[in-house]
């Protein structure tokens, strides 16, 4: 299965920390209100159950935007109109950014690919966060975390109706918790580097919150390539929000 997925780096003026993810959703969700899918609410204010087409994320300081299927229409806009952006009640200029267009499979492999988790994974509910704590050892741990990353997986792709036809096999090569800040509830969340014979696409989330920027990850072999690009694409995060506007688009 091919997906033609669309991302928008944004340079925003001062440095954007992981949890503004979700307020530039929040800022871009009530502008395009009228299209559902860029906040992930029906009109009656009940959430969509099914993947996210918009992702948030911020990466590197920078503001990533991805969208395929009914997001393209939304990110494109992004790109050619957004000027500014309402941030914790100040605007910030965006001095930058870049689109692009990618094409990528989906689909299991023969081959195991490495992936790492570039924003935390929120892996655990409720439920299998007592789970989760009732195991003692780090390897009972890790065998819970890689069968709820193998269905995190198969639910994405569930939800795309894409049918696997392989068994899914995932492995944590390494795996770290951290406590995160989610609407001011701390989550266990995960940070780590895993093996699956599945190709995801790099940027896409798995686990909960993926719209407001979790779970995102990144082929490990693209990692080095990406950083390098990001600086081309765009400048380095600016620090001062004082400093002299600088502008400038780019369509790749």
């Amino acid at each position: 299965m091919i997906i033609n997925s669309f991302r928008v780096f944004l340079a925003i003026d001062g440095v954007l920390e992981k949890r503004d993810a979700q307020k530039v959703r929040g800022y871009l969700g009530n502008i395009f209100w009228e299209n559902p899918y860029a906040h992930h609410h029906n009109p009656d204010g009940s959430l969509i159950y099914e993947y996210p087409r918009i992702q948030y994320k911020v990466i590197n300081g920078n503001c990533l935007i991805l969208a395929f299927d009914e997001g393209v229409e939304i990110v494109k806009k992004i790109f050619d109109d957004l000027e500014s952006i309402l941030l914790d009640e100040n605007w910030k200029n965006i001095h930058s950014k870049a689109l692009e267009m990618v094409e990528e499979q989906f689909d299991a492999t023969d081959e195991p690919i490495e992936y790492q988790f570039l924003t935390p994974w929120l892996a655990l509910n409720e439920e299998n966060y007592r789970i989760y704590k009732s195991k003692r050892t780090f390897r009972e741990r890790k065998w819970l975390l890689e069968n709820i990353l193998t269905a995190n997986i198969i639910s994405v792709a569930k939800s795309l109706g894409f049918t696997i036809e392989k068994q899914i096999h995932t492995s944590f090569v390494e795996v770290k918790p951290i406590s995160v800040n989610v609407k001011n509830v701390k989550m266990a969340g995960f940070y780590g580097t895993f093996i699956t014979n599945f190709r995801f696409p790099s940027f896409w989330g798995l686990g909960k919150s993926v719209a407001r920027g979790f779970g995102t990850v990144i082929q490990t072999s693209e990692l080095k390539k990406f950083k390098k690009g990001l600086m081309q694409l765009l400048p380095e995060p600016n620090t001062n929000r004082h400093q002299k506007r600088f502008k400038r688009k780019r369509r790749i």
